[in-house]
C-alpha cells in the first residue's frame, strides 16, 4: 500500500504530551484528528528527531522534528451507487444531505445497497480524504429509515472528529416537526401524572428518562428509569387540528440523540406520531373531529409523520456557525393541508 510521509517542527511552547503537540502542530492539510495521531504513535508510524515513539504520553520540545507515516486511505468494502442526493450544503470537510423518506443511513445485514452511505461514496468519490483511515463519509447521527430531513456527514478524519465531539456536548441544534395524536398542554391533568414528564415556561413539554433496547422486542426501544441510556426530549405545539382538536404538529427537539428517541417519548406521553407501526401510530379518532376524507388520509399515513426540520452546528474546520433548515417533505404537507385547524 501506498504512503505518504509528514515532516514539521514543533513550534514554541508546545503541550507536554505527544499526541497533544501533534494535534496542534499537525499541518492541517494532513487532515488527522488527535485519536487518528494517537493511533498512528501506537501503530510505531511517528518518529520524534528519528527515533521511534509509541507512547503519546512522551514528553517533546520545541523545535524537535517529527515524521508521521500515513498509509493511503483504503478503499471501502462499501460499493458506490449513483443515487440522487438532495444536497443542501457541501465544502471539503462535509456534506449536509436531506434524507429522503425510506433510505437507510448505514448499510446492515438487511439493507446492504441503497443507502446514503452508498450514494455518498459515489456522489463524494476521490474527494473523500478518508475518515480512521478509509475512504467513507464519516457518519456522526442517524435518522430512522422513514424519517426524513437533515443530516450531517464528514467528509475527512478531522471533520469527522468535530463533528462527533459536538454531538457528544450535546451542543448540536436538532429541531424535528411531528404530527402527534392528541393535543398535549400543561393544563392535562393526565399528563402532567406521567412520570417523566413535566412542562416548561411557554407550554413546553419535557420528557425526561432512560431509554434501552426492549427486553423481547429488538426492534423497539423502551423507557426506563433505572439502567438504560439518559434522554430529553423538548416538544412545544405548533398547531392543533380537528373539532374538537384530535392532531397537534409539535415541534421537538433533542437535548440527547437516542434511537427512536421522539417516537418513544411522545409515545410515552401517550401522543403517539401519527403512522408509527412500531410506537402505537393507528387510534381510533372521535367521530365527526374531522372531515371523512382527511380522517381516512391520517389512518393511511404509511409512516411516522416526523421530520428532522433544522440542523445547526460550527463548522469543525473553519469555527464558522451554521444552521439549516429543510421544508416539509411533500406526503406529511400534503396530509397537514387536508387538516382543518382547530379554532
Amino acid at each position: 500500500m501506498s504512503h505518504r510521509t509528514i515532516t514539521f517542527t514543533l513550534a514554541e511552547a508546545p503541550p507536554p504530551r505527544l499526541d497533544k503537540a501533534l494535534a496542534r502542530d499537525v499541518p492541517e492539510a494532513a487532515q488527522l484528528s488527535r485519536s487518528r495521531l494517537a493511533k498512528l504513535i501506537a501503530q510505531g508510524a511517528v518518529t520524534v528527531n528519528d527515533a521511534v515513539i509509541e507512547d503519546v504520553r512522551h514528553k517533546i520540545a520545541e523545535g524537535d522534528h517529527v515524521a508521521i507515516t500515513v498509509e493511503a486511505s483504503a478503499e471501502s468494502h462499501i460499493g458506490a451507487e449513483d443515487i440522487p442526493l438532495d444536497v443542501v450544503f457541501e465544502d471539503d470537510d462535509l456534506i449536509v444531505i436531506n434524507k429522503p423518506v425510506g433510505m437507510v443511513v448505514h448499510p446492515a445485514p438487511g439493507t446492504p445497497s441503497g443507502t446514503l452511505v452508498n450514494a455518498l461514496l459515489f456522489h463524494c468519490g476521490d474527494d473523500l480524504s478518508g475518515v480512521g483511515g478509509v475512504k467513507r463519509p464519516g457518519i456522526v447521527h442517524r435518522i430512522d429509515k422513514d424519517t426524513s430531513g437533515l443530516l450531517v456527514v464528514a467528509k475527512t478524519d478531522v471533520a469527522h472528529h468535530g463533528l462527533a465531539a459536538q454531538f457528544e456536548r450535546h451542543s448540536v441544534e436538532r429541531y424535528y416537526k411531528a404530527l402527534v395524536y392528541g393535543v398535549p398542554d400543561g393544563s392535562d391533568p393526565r399528563l402532567r401524572g406521567i412520570k417523566g414528564a413535566s412542562f416548561e415556561p411557554g407550554n413546553i413539554l419535557k420528557l425526561t428518562t432512560q431509554l434501552a433496547r426492549h427486553r423481547t422486542d429488538r426492534q423497539r426501544q423502551a423507557v426506563l428509569f433505572q439502567g438504560g441510556r439518559h434522554a430529553v426530549t423538548r416538544a412545544r405545539r405548533v398547531s392543533r387540528f380537528g373539532t374538537p382538536p384530535v392532531l397537534a404538529l409539535m415541534e421537538c427537539w433533542l437535548e440527547t440523540g437516542r434511537t427512536h428517541q421522539i417516537r418513544v417519548h411522545m409515545a410515552h406521553a401517550g401522543h403517539a406520531l401519527v403512522g408509527d407501526q412500531t410506537y402505537g401510530g393507528k387510534r381510533k379518532l372521535p367521530r365527526d373531529a374531522l372531515p371523512d376524507v382527511a380522517a381516512e388520509a391520517v389512518r393511511a399515513f404509511p409512516r411516522q409523520a416526523l421530520h428532522a426540520a433544522v440542523l445547526g452546528f460550527t463548522h469543525p474546520v473553519s469555527e464558522q456557525q451554521m444552521r439549516f433548515e429543510a421544508p416539509l417533505p411533500e406526503d406529511m404537507q400534503q396530509l397537514l393541508d387536508m387538516l382543518p385547524e382547530a379554532p
